[in-house]
């Protein structure tokens, strides 16, 4: 064993992780990778023409749309049920939030890592995006655009709230 890999494991001990699930996540990472792979046959076996180019302003309106797409999965009272199976009910959050807590071990702990954290579900539901964008541009443009619209609201709503708490003090 290298120095570097030693002083590596001993980190992951000395901060409480040595519990990481790695096999899932080389699973889930798998998965990943297998669903682009599959994706990019099926669309050219099927001719789907990739764009040439992706307009900043597609990428923004997608961006917002991965963005709450994400929070809902991820922290969601009402997608509780998508990540009951591989979670624990956490604590309550700000803006009728959960911040759900992984459980088990393995595969399920590995899940239940990526469906309770919205940086981890991003990267899933933008593939899913990109893989829309090339299939149907329009519809997704759509759908990124109602995303868009309920992203602005929050953000709105935070301010109001802001702007409201600001006056009261």
């Amino acid at each position: 064993m290298t120095a570097d890999a030693a002083h590596d494991e001993d980190r992951d001990r000395s901060d409480g992780r040595e519990d990481l699930p790695l096999g899932g996540y080389a699973a889930l990472t798998a998965a990943f990778a297998a669903s682009v792979a599959v994706f990019a046959g099926v669309a050219r076996r099927k001719g789907v023409r990739l764009p040439d180019e992706v307009p900043p302003w597609d990428v923004a309106l997608m961006g917002a749309a991965v963005y709450k797409t994400s929070r809902l999965l991820s922290r969601d009272k009402i997608t509780r049920f998508v990540r009951a199976p591989f979670t624990r009910r956490g604590s309550d959050a700000p803006a009728g939030e959960i911040l759900d807590e992984p459980r088990g071990t393995g595969v399920r702990r590995a899940v239940g890592d990526l469906v309770s954290c919205p940086f981890c579900v991003s990267v899933w539901v933008a593939g899913a995006a990109v893989a829309s964008y090339a299939c149907a541009p329009r519809a997704t443009r759509l759908g990124c655009a109602g995303l868009g619209a309920v992203t602005l609201a929050d953000w709105l709503q935070y301010a109001w709230t802001w702007t409201q708490q600001t006056t009261e003090n």
